[in-house]
């Protein structure tokens, strides 16, 4: 699950809200992201109107059953900079390469996502279709 669903899950005038909120009603197994993802979702909600809601949003997710975040460590720092690294002709966040790379070692195919980042790496972005 990426930043892009939580957020369009968050917000109802987001253009993706609607196929968040069926994706999130399917209950289709296990979610899986990273604390990098909630970086930025906290990042995304720094402003003043929005700042509250992140502290219970992190701590819903942190208490879900169905939720596995995958906690950052110095390796998959250093493999989602490296992933990084070796694609100069895109512009991939670093987000999104830790992201890529923690999906090809649990090996996961499909991301809760309306990133085409997730498409050109070779993944399906589920908000897309």
């Amino acid at each position: 699950a990426d930043t892009a669903y939580f957020l369009a899950l968050l917000n109802p005038q987001d253009q993706w809200h609607e196929a968040a909120v069926r994706w999130s009603q399917t209950g289709q197994g296990p979610l899986v992201t990273t604390t990098w993802i909630l970086v930025e979702i906290g990042d995304a909600l720094a402003t003043t109107r929005h700042r509250q809601w992140f502290p219970d949003f992190a701590a819903d997710l942190a208490g879900a059953a169905q939720i596995r975040i995958i906690a950052a460590s110095d390796e998959w720092f250093r493999r989602g900079v490296a992933f990084y690294r070796a694609r100069p002709d895109k512009e991939w966040s670093l987000t999104d390469c830790l992201s890529f790379e923690v999906m090809r070692e649990l090996e996961v195919r499909e991301a809760l996502t309306s990133d085409q980042h997730f498409v050109q790496a070779g993944f399906r972005a589920l908000l897309r279709e």
